[in-house]
């Protein structure tokens, strides 16, 4: 029963994600002649030049990726792509909406904000709107080069070739498009929250790790290390702290550290995933005032 309502969820979350592909596709960026990245943007572009119906190009237009997806994708995901791919091309079809701006810079940020969502929300839950991501997957397969890459260098290409075909101003207002789509597409596949990670090493530590499970309620790891390796020698160990934190409460911690040791020395580097620990508990500080070290 839970596997039933948990596939049926999936599928009502892609439709959602079908739906708000669609309105940005038609109410925004179709209208007003704009491409985005990927396979939907050849399929305009096309549809510009040929003047033929952009539905049935979607769909043709994607048929190589889903050929590609054939061999590097498991069978529930090129169906549910495929069959996605197919309705967003009948909504496309079918829908009607009124002009809502003529302001290009709305049309460009709007336009790439639902179809960013709408395609990441169809990612997260199986199901894949554009070739373009295919095709990555497929090259990172065959050649190890990044899928983030190849989808920047398919799109490079296509963005000079509006230039050359349709005009300079079409282009950057499309590449704009895809800017604004490629972070809507993060922040519904990875989540709004903006995690970071930090070490740090000060003789004051035993006080900030007090400060840090009292005051911010997250967790954090403690391991020893030795300091002063250089032209000074080794000195005496240190207490190296480690913590991830919610990118808001930077300036919090960075406060709270100056507050113990003036002098301490951090390192900040970015974290694309956490899973485990007590993370998720910090971001309700009060269920998580008793909180012990990782």
């Amino acid at each position: 029963m839970a596997k039933i309502l948990k596939s049926l969820s999936e599928y009502v979350q892609i439709a959602i994600g079908i739906a708000l592909a669609s309105i940005g596709l038609k109410a925004f960026l179709l209208p007003n002649g704009f491409l985005d990245g990927g396979a939907t943007g050849i399929a305009i572009l096309l549809s510009k030049k040929l003047d033929l119906d952009i539905s049935l190009l979607l769909f043709i237009v994607s048929i190589p990726f889903l050929v590609l997806g054939f061999y590097k994708l498991s069978r529930n995901i090129l169906l549910k792509s495929t069959m996605s791919i197919l309705i967003l091309a009948v909504l496309i079809g079918v829908e009607s909406f009124p002009i809502i701006t003529e302001d290009k810079l709305l049309i460009a940020i709007f336009g790439g904000m639902f179809l960013g969502a709408g395609i990441g929300i169809s990612i997260r839950n199986g199901a894949v709107l554009d070739g373009s991501e295919i095709l990555g997957i497929y090259v990172f397969d065959l050649f190890g080069i990044s899928i983030g890459k190849t989808i920047l260098a398919f799109n490079i290409l296509l963005f000079i070739i509006t230039a050359l075909v349709l005009s300079v101003e079409v282009a950057l207002y499309s590449i704009l498009t895809y800017i604004v789509t490629a972070k809507f597409i993060d922040f519904f596949i990875e989540g709004f929250e903006d995690f970071i990670g930090i070490t740090i090493i000060s003789p004051s530590s035993e006080e900030i790790e007090q400060k840090i499970l009292k005051e911010l309620g997250t967790g954090i790891t403690v391991y020893k290390a030795a300091a002063g390796y250089g032209s000074t020698g080794q000195n005496n160990e240190r207490r190296v702290i480690q913590t991830v934190i919610n990118r808001i409460h930077l300036r919090k911690i960075h406060k709270l550290i100056d507050s113990c040791d003036p002098d301490a020395f951090i390192v900040e580097f970015d974290v694309n995933n956490v899973k485990g620990g007590v993370l998720k508990r910090y971001l309700h500080p009060q269920s998580s005032k008793k909180l012990a070290s990782l």
